[in-house]
């Protein structure tokens, strides 16, 4: 299973310019673990999480240490009146980005390493998604009855009774077992199942169809 089948898609980004009461509204009333910063072309400049909005809606009386703040052109600034930011003052950068083929595994694993929250995806230069730690909980673990309904429908709407085709999922293994036209058809159906979400690999077993024998 690769990025581009668990990011979440379309992507709300903001800009360096943005207000930062705008962004803290974004991340808290719909849930987002970050927010990708953009440039006027669409290119992925920097992240702003939790923790930078979280910074600058403290009021630095309540900070134990007075260091505890973004280090922003080599000096420590301390959490600032929300209302007076905007994005580009916050925002981490240089940004740690992904691209959509890479396997989901791979991202959980360095998401664990780093410590980060979410990652863009990027595609030749360009945003098209945002996978978040949640997203990859989501489609992981996701129960083998709910994978096995999605590949059915798939096949069925492929197929339809033109093929009987088995099928068995378990933890996120997928076999098909079958008749299958040629190598096309095979590429086909392995296509099919790896777009569903859970999907770990696809097992391929061709079984010829049966012959049918006219009597004399």
């Amino acid at each position: 299973m690769r990025v581009r089948d668990v990011m979440t898609r379309p992507v709300v980004t903001v800009r360096p310019d943005t207000p930062l009461r705008e962004a803290v509204t974004l991340v808290t009333e719909h849930g987002y673990a970050g927010l990708p910063v953009v440039d006027e072309d669409g290119r992925v400049i920097g992240v702003v999480g939790e923790s930078e909005l979280l910074r600058c809606v403290v009021d630095p009386d309540d900070v134990a240490d007075p260091l505890v703040g973004d280090v922003v052109g080599g000096q420590v600034r301390v959490g600032s009146p929300v209302d007076r930011e905007v994005v580009g003052d916050v925002m981490v950068r240089p940004v740690e980005v992904v691209g959509p083929d890479v396997e989901a595994a791979v991202v959980a694993g360095t998401m664990l390493t780093s410590g980060t929250r979410c990652l863009p995806v990027v595609e030749r230069g360009l945003l098209v998604g945002v996978v978040a730690r949640r997203d990859l909980l989501r489609t992981l673990v996701r129960p083998d009855d709910v994978i096995a309904a999605k590949v059915r429908a798939l096949l069925d709407d492929y197929a339809g009774s033109r093929r009987a085709w088995s099928l068995v999922v378990d933890h996120g293994q997928v076999g098909v077992t079958g008749d299958f036209a040629d190598d096309a058809e095979r590429r086909l159906v392995v296509a099919l199942c790896r777009t569903v979400a859970g999907v770990g690999a696809v097992h391929l077993t061709p079984v010829p169809a049966p012959s049918l024998a006219w009597d004399d």
